[in-house]
């Protein structure tokens, strides 16, 4: 029952942040954090106290990690391919399936983003290296099929 009312929660948070990210081209501070706090209240009820500072660590090791890659990937380029609110959300997202499961939303997500890029560049829109594609909504979006996935106990 917890974990379908989470899931539930996760899931329109995961709507209002698409949205907002696609209307603003941010991913709000509140948000995020929302969604972190419920990733841990999840935690906590699902699998006990202890539980909640192993999750905390991974997402804040996610976050780390996302935002060290961020920044390499701005002094080797002299360009944000990642804004904070994207690492944030990853940040988060290790909360509710650990670093075993990012790998999995990254691939949804960037899987998904590339389909919808070619479904613009097919409709006439010119895209560039350049060309801004707000990322959170296919983050969001890999988030809720990893842990699907998870919960069906097809992935670590």
């Amino acid at each position: 029952m917890m974990a379908s009312v989470s899931f539930a929660l996760l899931s329109v948070a995961s709507v209002a942040l698409a949205w907002i990210d696609l209307r603003r081209g941010i991913i709000p501070n509140w948000l995020n954090l929302g969604i972190a706090f419920a990733g841990l209240a999840r935690v906590a009820t699902l699998d006990g106290p202890a539980a909640v500072l192993l999750a905390g660590c991974e997402g804040i090791t996610v976050g780390a990690i996302v935002w060290l890659l961020r920044k390499l990937y701005f002094i080797w380029r002299q360009y944000q391919g990642l804004g904070l609110g994207d690492v944030k959300l990853l940040a988060a997202s290790g909360v509710w399936i650990g670093v075993a499961g990012v790998p999995v939303q990254l691939l949804v997500a960037s899987l998904t983003a590339l389909a919808v890029a070619g479904i613009l560049r097919l409709g006439g829109r010119i895209m560039t290296r350049r060309t801004v594609l707000p990322f959170g909504p296919f983050l969001a979006l890999g988030l809720l099929v990893a842990l699907l996935l998870q919960e069906a106990s097809l992935i670590g």
